[in-house]
């Protein structure tokens, strides 16, 4: 059942976690934290990861989608915000593409041991900031059979709104945390961890002494955590030093290398097929 709640006011300090909190302002409210989902898939999947719901925005026309969402998650006594859609877009300053937004409570991350407990075949992203890609990555992972993807602390949040809704609510179907970065270099993710669980480390890199992603020394590991770098820059060279494997996707034409969220397709593709 939805209380529907018609939007007179744009400072009404109900409506702040959609107009006015920045992500990192989002991140610091409340007990937990929140994070805004958009459209009904993304909602929907993070309510049935647990994430509580605060409440949600809609314009006239989507009221019937957010009437769904609600039923089908058997949530009670939620405000619903309503008004016309050019009244939204001036509150959140972007058009409802998807009509529906939802405010929800964020939950304790997992440790990184438990994330990977039983994983064969998991990501891990240094400096990844771009939303786009951590959403595209994170489907992909979803799609093509990863069991775990570990974010580097200096990486966009995959609970970001436009991260989460590129996914498609893939970021509430694999398991994922936040891997740590080293005291001394905090720009490095540490590694150490994934060693001492029995993984093998494979960096995506353009290097001389880089192996083919088909080559069968990668598929003949039990364990194995591709690591996959920023967008402008790669992987740190000291993560790239201290990986077990350095990765390359053949490339022709000229071409040396494909945007992050390509690459973590095809490399996840290939990778995970020692599972299938």
């Amino acid at each position: 059942m939805m209380e529907l709640i018609e939007i007179t006011d744009l400072n009404t300090p109900e409506l702040a976690p959609y107009a006015k909190l920045t992500e990192a302002q989002l991140k610091q409210a409340g007990a937990q934290g929140l994070f805004i989902a958009e459209s009904e898939e993304v909602i929907e999947g993070a309510l049935h990861a647990g994430y509580p719901l605060v409440s949600m925005l809609t314009d006239h026309h989507h009221l019937p989608a957010a009437e769904k969402v609600l039923s089908s998650a058997a949530v009670r006594d939620i405000p619903v915000y309503t008004g016309e859609a050019e009244l939204l877009e001036k509150l959140t300053g972007f058009r409802l593409s998807r009509g529906v937004l939802a405010a929800m409570e964020r939950i304790p991350l997992p440790p990184v041991g438990e994330t990977i407990s039983g994983a064969r075949r998991i990501a891990v992203l240094e400096g990844v900031s771009d939303a786009a890609n951590i959403g595209a990555i994170f489907r992909s992972a979803a799609g093509l059979g990863m069991d775990a993807v570990l974010v580097g602390e200096n990486c966009c949040d995959p609970l970001n709104r436009r991260a989460a809704r590129v996914s498609m609510g893939a970021v509430f179907r694999v398991p994922w945390t936040v891997l740590p970065t080293l005291r001394e270099e905090k720009n490095r993710v540490d590694l150490s961890i994934l060693k001492q669980a029995g993984f093998k480390t494979a960096a995506m890199a353009l290097r001389r002494d880089s192996i083919g992603i088909g080559d069968p020394a990668l598929h003949a590991e039990e364990k194995l955590a591709l690591l996959l770098g920023s967008e402008g820059w790669g992987l740190k060279p000291e993560t790239i030093a201290e990986s077990d494997y350095t990765v390359l996707i053949p490339m022709e034409n000229g071409v040396d290398s494909l945007n992050v969220g390509a690459a973590a397709a095809i490399a996840f593709y290939v990778l995970a097929s020692r599972k299938r």
